[in-house]
């Protein structure tokens, strides 16, 4: 199977990639969300529940600024100059996971006091609900289109196409058929 250049990302380099692009902006994406949600509730300015919201929505923005940097300058501006992107889906995960970051690196100008700062408290919140929910929506945007094969638009890889696919991951993992469920010992007739 193909992969866009997004899940090509975050499966090389195991476990770095996938913790540097995926598990620690989401655990701090996360909390900001989840932290969000209880400040929207209960309107509470104070405490450890709203300084924790402003911490991993700091954390998360300059985060993501880092990130949105190095997917530019490492993936999308080569990419482009080679002409080597795979169909509009990888575009489109490429282009939406950037997107996401750009909220959250709001949030963090915000918190810092850089952006926003005729705004009161609830000015500002709804500026941070808002977001959190962009956020959402271009980040799992990105996971889908990331998920799907590009070749359902016609990318086709030109590895496989000369019959020496070396880039397939399933090309280095071992298969043995006894321990599969549809194995030998499943079939006796």
């Amino acid at each position: 199977m193909n992969m866009t250049h997004y899940m090509e990302l975050l499966a090389v380099n195991q476990p770095w990639n996938l913790i540097i692009f995926m598990a620690i902006p989401v655990v701090l994406a996360e909390t900001l969300a989840i932290t969000e949600l209880y400040i929207l509730f209960t309107r509470k300015f104070d405490g450890a529940i709203y300084y924790l919201n402003r911490f991993a929505g700091i954390a998360v923005g300059l985060y993501f600024i880092g990130i949105i940097y190095y997917v530019i300058s490492n993936a999308i501006i080569p990419i482009t100059k080679a002409g080597e992107w795979r169909t509009v889906i990888d575009v489109l995960a490429v282009g939406s996971y950037v997107v996401a970051g750009l909220p959250l690196a709001w949030i963090a100008l915000q918190e810092l006091g850089l952006v926003n700062k005729t705004l009161d408290q609830m000015g500002k919140l709804k500026i941070h609900a808002i977001c959190v929910a962009l956020f959402l929506v271009f980040g799992h945007i990105a996971m889908i289109a990331g998920m799907l094969d590009p070749s359902l638009l016609g990318y086709q890889n030109p590895h496989q196409m000369m019959g020496n696919d070396t880039t397939s991951p399933m090309k280095t993992m071992p298969m043995n058929i006894e321990n599969m469920p549809m194995g030998k010992s499943m079939h006796n007739h």
